[in-house]
């Protein structure tokens, strides 16, 4: 019978995982059982993704609020420093400032406005316009802010970030001092030690720091970016990618798990005798067009993966076919015509009109993004995720 589904996506229900587990076996069991159980096979380029989460879980990479502050003030000096730049997260943000707050006699607290990095909104662009202020160049201390702007709790938490964060910092017993502003140079005004805690523009953040008198810049990826005291650490992250485990706790993003996806990759082919391919992946890359928050807090969408998902999508736009080389046909022929194009497509569709309208990201980062609204944040209780048809195309 003709196929008439295409890409699938499918929740797996896993065990609740802790340290130690061997989550291979865990990931591999679990997929067979809810074949079994659902009546569905295993493909060749099936993908079986596995939330960075219960990898971190597994691994037993976490570290206590005391073990940042240790690191934060080796590395910074424990007097006055900069935090600058920090989203807007209880879960994200929050226990990491608690740590390095214990970690400083005071943080001038620099936040950008409107906005966070991912898009968490202080205040809206209309309040700007409506107060007649300029994000790119002016700088707000907190009593203008107060001022101009009043009180303004985040549309879905119904958080005072500005309170939040401040109450945090005086709790963990530093002073601290907060401004708005966007440029990085205006916190060399303040102190010349600066943690910068954006994401994915940190690297530019930093150059432009030192190349301005900065002293020590350290971003949030050099903060344990080593085991302090024998905790958790992420050599390449640091404290990027990592979230709220317990008050004083918290879970970093995996370490290195090559190996555990390979180690699934050749299970999976030795108990089916299928190829498929593995990832460990994070939040994924999309924006909220009603909230405005683009959803990618961690440093990258894909933490590991099976060199089958490397590269970019290769497909043309079947609207693109039917509108324009084949807009005289119609039934069968124009079905045969367009599959007998997808068959003899070139292996790089880069600058092809006949691609135009295709996604232009990278697989991991597409796939990575469908598993994360798959497997959701709460108790959906599937940290694993078999998508299934997605490298089929119209003549499958």
């Amino acid at each position: 019978m003709e196929r008439k589904v295409g890409t699938v996506s499918r929740g797996i229900r896993c065990p609740i995982i802790r340290e130690g587990d061997q989550l291979a076996d865990i990931v591999v069991e679990s997929v067979l059982d809810a074949a079994k159980s659902e009546g569905f096979e295993i493909r060749d380029r099936d993908v079986i993704s596995v939330t960075e989460s219960v990898v971190a879980r597994a691994q037993g990479n976490y570290a206590p609020i005391e073990a940042i502050a240790k690191d934060v003030k080796a590395k910074l000096g424990g007097k006055t420093i900069g935090v600058i730049f920090p989203i807007l997260s209880r879960n994200r943000f929050a226990i990491c400032l608690r740590g390095i707050a214990m970690g400083a006699e005071k943080v001038v607290l620099m936040l950008s406005y409107p906005s966070d990095e991912v898009g968490n909104e202080l205040v809206t662009q209309d309040q700007l316009d409506e107060a007649g202020v300029n994000p790119y160049s002016d700088v707000l201390t907190l009593e203008k802010y107060r001022e101009l702007f009043g009180e303004n709790k985040h549309q879905f938490t119904g958080v005072d970030y500005v309170d939040y964060y401040s109450g945090l910092i005086k709790e963990m017993g530093a002073d601290v001092e907060v401004i708005f502003a966007n440029n990085p140079r205006v916190i060399l005004d303040y102190t010349k030690r600066v943690l910068n805690c954006d994401i994915h523009t940190r690297a530019r953040t930093k150059r432009i720091l030192m190349a301005n008198g900065a002293e020590v810049v350290c971003g949030m990826d050099d903060i344990l970016n080593a085991p302090v005291d024998g905790s958790g650490c992420n050599e390449k992250y640091g404290l990027l990618g990592s979230n709220k485990s317990t008050e004083n706790t918290i879970k970093l993003f995996p370490r290195d798990c090559t190996d555990l996806v390979m180690q699934i990759q050749k299970q999976m082919l030795d108990k089916t005798g299928k190829h498929v391919e593995v990832m460990v992946y994070g939040d994924g890359a999309f924006k909220d067009p009603v909230g405005k928050i683009w959803e990618l807090a961690d440093p990258c969408v894909s933490v590991a993966n099976t060199p089958g998902l490397e590269g970019t999508p290769n497909e043309v736009k079947l609207k693109y076919l039917a509108d324009n080389d084949f807009k005289d046909l119609n039934g069968e022929a124009l079905t045969n015509a367009i599959s007998q194009r997808i068959k003899e497509k070139d292996d790089n569709l880069v600058g092809n009109m006949a691609s135009q309208g295709t996604t232009p990201r990278r697989l991991t980062d597409l796939i990575g993004s469908l598993c994360d609204l798959t497997s959701g944040s709460g108790d959906k209780g599937t940290p694993v995720i078999l998508v299934q048809g997605y490298f089929d195309n119209f003549t499958n």
